[in-house]
């Protein structure tokens, strides 16, 4: 076997190793971020609302509707372009007197934060001149098989315990009944 052979399946050698390590790595990246957000996240509390009883509950999840999901136009702070439906989109979240995270902007762009302020990302649903709808990626809530008709009941009265990254991802901790 000449030289430029053996060093020629070195290299393929080495570029397959390297392949399969950046794709170990990506995965490995995947599975941190999700568990990065409990590490570094914010607490948040929000409430529920109601959502269309026929859509609430399939197989092993319930599907939860926020009030900062429905924004007032008003809060929309970037005066370079409208809210359009698909685009990513950074809501600030303050809480109020009795701790419920409420919006108080939202941006095309992740915004400087004050203190006690959160960002959290999502992508505009729809846009309308009333409100502006946002999804988060936690309306859907896996529970336990069979306690999602008690869940479903609750809907409209639960405040849900959330920790949300710096980098604006969110994940549901918990549920609790609205008094």
């Amino acid at each position: 076997m000449s030289d430029k052979a053996v060093a020629g399946g070195n290299r393929r050698s080495l570029l397959t190793a390297g392949l399969v390590l950046l794709q170990a790595l990506v995965l490995i990246g995947i599975a941190l971020s999700f568990y990065a957000v409990s590490w570094f996240g914010k607490d948040i509390r929000v409430r529920t609302v109601p959502v269309d009883p026929r859509s609430l509950l399939y197989g092993d999840y319930v599907t939860l509707g926020y009030d900062i999901s429905r924004l007032d136009p008003s809060l929309w702070k970037d005066t370079s372009r409208k809210p359009e439906k698909g685009q990513p989109v950074y809501v600030v979240l303050k809480p109020g007197a009795d701790g419920i995270a409420q919006p108080v902007g939202a941006y095309g762009s992740k915004p400087m934060t004050q203190e006690g302020e959160v960002v959290m990302k999502g992508r505009i649903d729809n846009s309308w001149r009333e409100e502006i709808l946002v999804k988060y990626g936690v309306e859907k809530y896996f529970v336990p098989e069979g306690t999602g008709k008690t869940l479903e009941d609750k809907a409209s009265r639960l405040i849900v315990h959330m920790k949300v990254a710096p980098w604006g991802q969110a994940k549901i901790e918990g549920l609790e009944e609205r008094s």
